[in-house]
């Protein structure tokens, strides 16, 4: 077992010889999703549900958007801080109700990774995504719904940005002389 472990950490220095990046939690990451991307597809299998053989392109668009929203939402959003917060420390505010976290690194690799999948709302879509798609086989009227109102409040947002920038023009606050 010691060798092993020797193996390891050789590897684990080759790869990053100047930073400590957290390869374990990495693994641990990557099994949970091959995991819960298994348990769906069982699901569906158990269940009987037909897989589509080529989603709608309107499916596509709505869970897209969706899965930008919801990710957003769940990496970023101030009011879900206390999901991130054992994983993370606060920052600073970087505007429309969003928050820039620091990944804790306390030593544990898993913690760490976690950190990195919560409070990247690029790395998080895969996730997100998944289980959108999941739902959209296993539950597809209430994943399109819940879908929707993400799209909606993505659409809202930008909609807020551009009266935000609209009224700032409007105002001499555009920045041009």
């Amino acid at each position: 077992m010691s060798d092993l472990k020797q193996k390891v950490a050789r590897l684990r220095q080759a790869y990053a010889p100047h930073e400590h990046r957290p390869l374990g939690g990495y693994l641990a990451a990557m099994g949970t999703y091959a995991a819960v991307t298994g348990a769906i597809a069982g699901v569906v299998r158990v269940t009987g549900r037909t897989v589509p053989e080529r989603p709608s392109t309107s499916d596509v668009v709505l869970l897209a958007i969706a899965t930008h929203k919801l990710s957003r939402l769940l990496s970023k959003d101030a009011v879900t801080s206390p999901l991130r917060a054992p994983f993370t420390r606060y920052d600073r505010p970087i505007g429309s109700g969003e928050v820039m976290e620091q990944v804790r690194d306390s030593g544990s690799s898993t913690r760490h990774a976690i950190g990195e999948l919560l409070s990247c709302p690029f790395c998080l879509a895969v996730w997100v995504a998944t289980g959108l798609t999941g739902g959209l086989v296993l539950a597809p009227r209430l994943t399109r719904l819940v879908a929707t109102a993400l799209t909606a409040v993505a659409a809202s947002d930008f909609l807020q940005m551009g009266y935000a920038v609209a009224q700032q023009a409007a105002e001499g606050g555009g920045g041009e002389d």
